[in-house]
Formats: structure tokens, C-alpha cells, sequence
């Protein structure tokens, strides 16, 4: 939604510029940060609605500023690098990031992913309050309970149990999962999913300590248990 907030959080000033104006353009409001701990604090004064971090930080590196970002925020962050390593994309999303887009990006392809971020964050005032024993799933309110507990889920973890949830019993092959979390562009990010599947398996770990919730399909993909 134009005039929304984003934090851009890169040490390289052409980068913050680049990626403001582009944010600008496309009718965002921007808040620049040089570093890891210029951004915590900008974020907790202005809250941003999505977050913009660099991998490589003078003071801190993106990764960490994720897990620090994600002890108390729920809002999408896209990393932002030139390094390609699949291990370093996989760090990223453990620590709570929600996208990676890799150095140089297109300038339509960021702003769709900050788009598509955001509307993944949005909320469905129509859609029902689920309870399965201990847990309880408001896919109106994006919240989820263990007993009286909130579970704090990123956005892409809540929106792979949305997805999952509405479809009960039924497998979910994982291009399906990937198409309509992340976008048909990430079709075949298996291991993308793998990763928040296990992250979300982990945090549902107190209602479901056998793991009967999300079942596998070898190979093939994921259901809700029935």
C-alpha cells in the first residue's frame, strides 16, 4: 500500500539511495539506516511496515540484525546481497527473513517482492478462528495461541500455516506451497520451503511435539493433518 514505511539498512550509501528512489517511485515512505544498530533503533521509534537489510554490515551483519529484528517484530524482512551462497540464504531465512534477493537486483523485482511481502503480511478480516487442542490459529487476526500463549510466526511462516490450514487433509505439493506463499517465480525453491517448514514445525512444537500437525510426502510436498 503506497505511503507505507520501509527500512532500507545498507552500509553503501549508493545502494541506500538507489533503493530509496526506486521505494520512492513506487509511493513508499523510506527510513535509511547505515547500520545494524542505526536500523534497531530507527525501527523501534518508527516502526517500520518491512525491512531492507544488507547481508554484509559494518558493525553488525544482516543475519544477526534479523534475529535481533525478529525478537521483537513480526514485520517482513528482505535481505539484500551480492553473495550467492545457498548456505548463506539458508542462515538468512533461519533467522527470521522472510525473502533474499540477490545483487544486482532489477528494479521491478524488488519493488514486486516488497509488494508481495506486504500483501503477505496483510490481513482477511473473513477468514475463520480455528482450535485444534492446544492450539489456536485466528487467521482474521494473523495470531496464533498455545494454551493462553501468543506464538510469534514471521509473516511467511503464518502464511505457510494459512495455506496449509485451508486445505486440510489435502497434499500440498510443494510447487503449490511455493507458488502461492512466495509467488510462481519461486516454483522450484524447494529448499526455501523446507527451511520454514522446519522453523514452523519447531515453534509448533508445544501443541505438537510428535510432529502429527504438518506431515510430509516424501518428495512431494505437505498436508495438513485432518
Amino acid at each position: 500500500m503506497a505511503g507505507e514505511l520501509i527500512l532500507v539498512c545498507d552500509d553503501d550509501p549508493h545502494i541506500r539511495r538507489t533503493v530509496g528512489l526506486l521505494l520512492r517511485d513506487a509511493g513508499y515512505d523510506v527510513l535509511s539506516a547505515a547500520s545494524a544498530d542505526q536500523a534497531l533503533d530507527a525501527a523501534a521509534v518508527r516502526r517500520p511496515r518491512l525491512a531492507i537489510v544488507d547481508l554484509m554490515l559494518g558493525d553488525h551483519d544482516g543475519i544477526e540484525l534479523c534475529r535481533r529484528l525478529r525478537e521483537w517484530s513480526e514485520m517482513p524482512i528482505l535481505v539484500l546481497s551480492a553473495i550467492h551462497d545457498e548456505r548463506k540464504k539458508i542462515e538468512a531465512l533461519h533467522a527470521g527473513a522472510d525473502d533474499y534477493v540477490t545483487k544486482p537486483f532489477g528494479r521491478g523485482e524488488l519493488v514486486a517482492r516488497v509488494q508481495a511481502a506486504l500483501r503477505r503480511a496483510g490481513r482477511d478480516a473473513g477468514e475463520p478462528r480455528v482450535q485444534l487442542d492446544r492450539l489456536t490459529i485466528d487467521l482474521a487476526a494473523r495470531a496464533v495461541y498455545i494454551d493462553d500463549h501468543e506464538l510469534h510466526l514471521t509473516p511467511i511462516e503464518f502464511s505457510l500455516l494459512r495455506v496449509l490450514l485451508l486445505n486440510r487433509g489435502m497434499l500440498m505439493t510443494h510447487t503449490q506451497l511455493l507458488s502461492q506463499v512466495w509467488g510462481p517465480q519461486y516454483a522450484d525453491a524447494t529448499t526455501v520451503l523446507r527451511t520454514h517448514v522446519a522453523n514452523l514445525r519447531r515453534k509448533l512444537r508445544a501443541a505438537d511435539p510428535d510432529g502429527r500437525l504438518i506431515r510430509t510426502d516424501p518428495g512431494v510436498g505437505y498436508r495438513f493433518a485432518a
